[in-house]
């Protein structure tokens, strides 16, 4: 057994932190265990999950992202951490290109970067392209009856509850079960949606990793069924605990676009890796 030293990034969108490594400079031969490792926000680095930054075939896309969840799954996508990684490749000076093609487990993703005079990027636009949706009940076994949500297929599985009062949302009790529910066989990511003055507030339970602070699709899906359901307009601000995103259904393409200027590196270090 040896070790070796993986330079990391910790970053987040809007509060949702995961860490971040080059992965054409550092092998991570198990990348499900080294997530729920460095995950851990006791006895690791901290964060919602790992981020894998590759560089795939010019032909398909810029650059490549997979994503481990902080319970060792891998997800889909990320939109949050599509933002960051837009900004991890333009200012570590991986590519000077303003728009990216980001390969993700569910496409490729259009990243569009807004950057200073002083060459730091200060926001990221992200296409997240069409996102299906259907209508469903679901009821928890021995439980009470879930109110009708809207099913949204941003990439990864979302369920959109709306509710006139999201504060009063047991979260961390109602999550886990929908997210287990039978309806659901790969699990599913369970977003809670209240509609007010200033925006859509939302909170959400990640499949994966529980409780964040923020959610890149699940805002997009969020907004999605709040205008499906004659909730919105197109465009939104979507108010998450970390912050918030503006997110656009754009009514030419159907596509959905969202964008943030919260992306940050919390900071950089070196960890052990035994392999």
């Amino acid at each position: 057994m040896t070790d070796s030293v993986v330079h990391f990034t910790k970053m987040h969108g809007a509060g949702n932190d995961y860490i971040y490594v080059d992965a054409t400079r550092y092998h991570i031969p198990d990348p499900e265990a080294t997530a729920i490792a460095w995950s851990d926000r006791h006895k690791g680095i901290g964060s919602d999950g790992l981020v894998l930054i590759g560089v795939p075939d010019p032909d398909v896309a810029d650059f490549s992202m997979r994503i481990f969840n902080a319970d060792g799954s891998e997800a889909l996508m990320c939109g949050n951490a599509s933002r960051c990684v837009g900004k991890y490749v333009y200012e570590k000076g991986l590519t000077r290109l303003r728009q990216i093609r980001l390969l993700t487990a569910s496409g490729v993703k259009m990243l569009c970067l807004t950057v200073d005079d002083n060459d730091i990027v200060t926001s990221v636009k992200v296409d997240m392209g069409i996102m299906p949706l259907t209508n469903q009940e679901l009821y928890i076994p021995d439980g009470p009856t879930i109110p009708e949500g809207t099913f949204v297929d941003a990439g990864c599985p979302h369920y959109v509850i709306f509710t006139d009062d999201i504060l009063s949302v047991d979260l961390a009790a109602v999550g886990p079960a929908l997210e287990h529910h039978p309806r659901f066989p790969k699990r599913c990511n369970i977003d809670f949606a209240q509609v007010t003055p200033q925006g859509i507030r939302m909170r959400v339970w990640e499949r994966g990793s529980g409780i964040t602070m923020a959610c890149g699709t699940g805002a997009c899906s969020t907004l999605v069924a709040a205008h499906a359901t004659g909730r919105s307009p197109r465009k939104a601000k979507i108010i998450m605990d970390g912050g918030e995103v503006e997110v656009e259904l754009r009514q030419d393409t159907g596509h959905v676009w969202f964008e943030g200027a919260d992306i940050a590196i919390a900071f950089e270090g070196d960890v052990m890796l035994t392999k």
